[in-house]
């Protein structure tokens, strides 16, 4: 007879399986009763059930199956098991009980035996598995397939997103040599707001009112930083300070961002169908939201020849477009646009693509997630044109770095250059003033 306990709290498929190695057992015990769950009942109309009453079905196989067994199962275990054999037949298996878990940012699985969280910025392992590989394929289709993708050896790689936005990608063998690997990135189900943003630190209340008033004035501001330093959530914040009365197109290549203005429209790219037809990218896309009347455009990210079109429409009357790129610093920025701009393939002379840039942008906000896993706007720079050969940038507010504390926290300040910026003109001819000592 075997018999399984656990000790203390409450075990389900949120808790049991994240805080200790799931034994191996209990994952034979699992598959074996969705095995079985599948092979006499009709999957398809339970999986439309509400979850209480699929769970009740699960549980009476499970009660029968553990006395045919002759297995001792502690309650508290069984609750898990019933959980866990319910998120196979109507959820995303293991993935279930880390997108319940409100403090895990991101999910990386390497393989069916590796699963990974970010929580508060730091990565730790989890005791979650899947059975193998094709049970992680498994879950992986079930990811993609609503939403009219496909991941298979001819299209090896996938971007999607769940129904609450989280962000997944996707890839498996050949290209992903030790088994397939999935990444999903989770949001917030309530958009953060400038105070959030405040209050974990992330930037100061005068950076925020200057950022409000830049995007009040129709600034075309462009937001930089690492992978994972927090971009999108400071674009959607960015986003929310733009009036409710302008009509938003927002392009992405996985819809994520998190508008709360009414008059919205959303697109998202598209890949190749099987005979490697119809696909619509995010430069098509572009074009396309010129012909849609806009008074802002938002784009996810820029990463390619849209570069050239997006600055374009910025210098042809669409004032106030938001963006994200990926960035090491601010001139780093400029260095990313003016290469990417020449992916377009049109062939401009470089001075020709830097007097687009710099006519263009007025701000970059770039961010960056520290050694402690905190993100941060490092620096709030304008854009204030050509001197030269060069785009001439200034810095008006910059994160001033302290050291570290004894839990390892990073410690510093946002503090303002004390430079009052030249775009103020531009702010204060659309009506928009900021109190003097803003600045410092």
């Amino acid at each position: 007879m075997t018999q399984f306990t656990f000790s203390g709290g409450r075990a389900s498929v949120q808790d049991v399986p994240v805080a200790e190695e799931t034994p191996a057992d209990w994952l034979q015990l699992k598959g074996r009763i969705h095995q079985r769950f599948v092979a006499e009942a009709d999957v398809a109309a339970a999986s439309r059930l509400p979850r209480e009453a699929l769970a009740a079905q699960v549980q009476g196989l499970a009660v029968a199956m553990l006395a045919e067994d002759g297995v001792t199962l502690d309650g508290r275990w069984r609750g898990a098991l019933v959980e866990a054999v319910v998120s196979e037949i109507a959820g995303l298996g293991p993935l279930d009980a880390l997108l319940a878990d409100p403090d895990v940012t991101e999910i990386m699985v390497n393989g069916p035996s590796q699963v990974y969280v970010e929580r508060a910025g730091r990565l730790a392992k989890t005791g979650l598995a899947f059975e193998d590989e094709a049970h992680l394929r498994r879950i992986i289709e079930r990811i993609v397939a609503p939403l009219g993708r496909r991941i298979d050896e001819s299209s090896p790689m996938v971007d999607a997103r769940l129904p609450d936005g989280a962000r997944v990608n996707a890839i498996i063998p050949p290209l992903a040599v030790r088994g397939p690997a999935l990444t999903v990135r989770k949001f917030s189900a309530v958009p953060y707001v400038t105070e959030d943003l405040i209050r974990f630190g992330t930037l100061t209340p005068p950076m925020a009112a200057f950022l409000k008033a830049c995007v009040a004035a129709r600034l075309n501001v462009l937001v930089s930083g690492g992978t994972g330093s927090g971009k999108t959530t400071t674009l959607n914040t960015l986003s929310s300070f733009i009036p409710s009365d302008e009509r938003i197109v927002t392009i992405e290549d996985a819809a994520e961002l998190q508008l709360q203005q009414e008059h919205v429209v959303a697109l998202e790219s598209r890949p190749a169908n099987l005979e490697g037809k119809g696909e619509i990218t995010i430069r098509h896309l572009v074009r396309n939201a010129l012909r849609m009347r806009p008074d802002r455009i938002v784009i996810g990210e820029v990463r390619g020849g849209e570069t050239l079109d997006l600055l374009q429409a910025m210098n042809t009357g669409h004032d106030g477009s938001l963006s994200t790129v990926h960035a090491n610093s601010p001139r780093d920025t400029l260095s990313r646009l003016e290469t990417m701009a020449l992916m377009a393939g049109t062939e401009l002379p470089m001075r020709a693509v830097r007097e687009q840039i710099a006519s263009a942008l007025q701000l970059i906000v770039h961010q960056a997630r520290l050694r402690d896993g905190s993100r941060k706007i490092t620096h709030v720079t304008e854009i204030q044109g050509l001197a030269g050969e060069v785009i001439a940038l200034q810095d008006i507010f910059c994160w001033e770095p302290r050291g570290v504390d004894g839990e390892g926290r990073v410690l510093g300040e946002n503090r303002p250059t004390g430079l009052r910026p030249r775009l103020m003109e531009t702010m204060e001819a659309q009506g928009v003033t900021l109190p003097p000592g803003l600045f410092g």
